[in-house]
């Protein structure tokens, strides 16, 4: 019987998590290179600031302080980053979560990711999310939807 793995509780499980992952992306035939020689991403300094961001994620911390978009967005330009390679940041993000982690906590971590490059990928290359087309609304939907746009517009 193999034993349990633990639940991601804290920035304490973050560290190695993000580590971890990336260790895995930076070695990945389809996406490593993306980072290591496209971006050539400085790891002594990002790392650190990969902490913050997936504390404030998942635990809703508020202590990272940054534009992941506009950090994402400044590569479109040098190489394909399409929804292939955000797949596949994701498919190694789970499997990362998976390898360190189970319980209640290693869901949402999973969710939270997906959404992540949900919206990485459609800002960075003028995709809609899907999930923000008024068509795939349900009706309940529909209606907070429409209060909710009627609420941003400007008063003549």
């Amino acid at each position: 019987m193999t034993p349990s793995l633990p639940d991601l509780t804290d920035r304490a499980g973050i560290k190695p998590l993000v580590n971890r992952f990336y260790e895995i992306v930076r070695k990945d035939a389809n996406i490593g290179f993306i980072f290591e020689e496209i971006v050539q991403v400085n790891w002594e300094l990002n790392l650190p600031n990969m902490y913050p961001f997936w504390e404030t994620v998942l635990f809703r911390s508020g202590g990272y302080r940054g534009d992941p978009i506009a950090a994402h967005s400044k590569f479109v330009s040098k190489t394909e980053i399409g929804k292939a390679q955000f797949e596949h940041w994701l498919k190694l993000f789970r499997e990362s979560v998976d390898s360190l982690f189970s319980g209640e906590n290693a869901g949402p971590i999973k969710r939270c990711a997906k959404d992540m490059a949900n919206v990485i990928h459609g800002k960075m290359n003028g995709v809609q999310d899907p999930r923000f087309d008024p068509a795939n609304l349900t009706p309940e939907q529909r209606i907070r939807y429409a209060k909710y746009k009627n609420q941003k517009e400007p008063e003549a």
